[in-house]
């Protein structure tokens, strides 16, 4: 790329890359056959859409779409956004995206970012064993209970900006916790996927973007997560611990963002019945 990872580019940039980038990921037979030209007419060099077919089911000429694409189309308004999105078949965390590069919704400011509510900390606690912690768009965690402390990390003896779930990844992945084989690259896409949504919300974010080009420097896998400008959540990913006191343990790491805020919930659970569902009950008693 000829920019930093986390720098901003321009809005028109920014939305010529989301608009490729899900054109190039959108394959013929998921669209209308009506809508796709017969193969022979000319060989597909992608496994994508073409502009002109994305143009067509959108409903607008192929002349203004390919523009976009090249950011020096106007900017569109909600009917063509909205059109786009149809055509596209994005989804409504894709929708809010697409709206944000536009400028179709107002960036977020820090007055948006309200403390996290006592309510959600009290939460943590009432979760007992089940190891928790929530994180902000940065992806810093600002508040954990014992059970996760004792499972993965003190993280009141780490600086602050230490308690960074990505930080903590890259520092300690290999070492403390892995991806089950096949998944190595989950988490990171994951981490990419958020910070990509946040940085729509938050154009003006410098740390954010001293966080996005931090990342990508220590983590290829980040990199082209970043790249792919895919804003989809992954809810749930698989995670291989090794605890010093309970041993290797097999684990779901589930993501919930909490109403109303840029907070999210995370849990680690085992399945129900495993030895690793034994290691945590035995965690929790230890802190009960």
């Amino acid at each position: 790329m000829s920019r930093a990872f986390g720098t901003t580019g321009t809005p028109r940039g920014e939305l010529a890359d989301f608009l490729r980038r899900r054109r190039e990921a959108l394959r013929p037979d998921q669209v209308p056959a009506a809508a796709v030209h017969p193969p022979g007419r000319r060989a597909r060099r992608t496994p994508g859409l073409r502009r002109e077919e994305v143009a067509a089911l959108a409903g607008v000429s192929t002349s203004y779409y390919e523009r976009l694409e090249q950011a020096r189309a106007p900017r569109p308004s909600p009917q063509v956004l909205a059109a786009l999105g149809t055509a596209l078949r994005l989804t409504a965390t894709e929708r809010e995206h697409l709206a944000r590069l536009a400028g179709q919704a107002p960036p977020g400011t820090d007055a948006d970012r309200a403390p996290v509510p006592a309510a959600d900390r009290r939460l943590l606690d009432r979760l007992g064993p089940v190891p928790a912690y929530l994180v902000d768009e940065r992806e810093e965690i600002v508040a954990w209970n014992d059970a996760a402390a004792a499972l993965i990390v003190d993280f009141g003896s780490l600086p602050a900006e230490e308690r960074n779930t990505v930080r903590l990844s890259i520092r300690l992945g290999g070492v403390v916790c892995t991806a089950p084989a096949g998944a190595e690259a989950e988490f990171a896409r994951q981490s990419a996927t958020q910070l990509r949504a946040a940085r729509a919300r938050y154009p003006a974010d410098r740390v954010l973007g001293e966080l996005v080009n931090e990342f990508a420097a220590h983590s290829p896998e980040f990199a082209a997560g970043w790249r792919s400008h895919d804003v989809r959540p992954i809810s749930t990913l698989r995670k291989h611990l090794r605890h010093p006191e309970l041993g290797e343990l097999d684990l779901e790491c589930q993501t919930l963002l909490l109403p109303g805020t840029g907070v999210r919930l995370v849990l680690y659970t085992a399945e129900p019945g495993s030895p690793s569902a034994a290691a945590l009950d035995r965690l929790g008693a230890r802190g009960a």
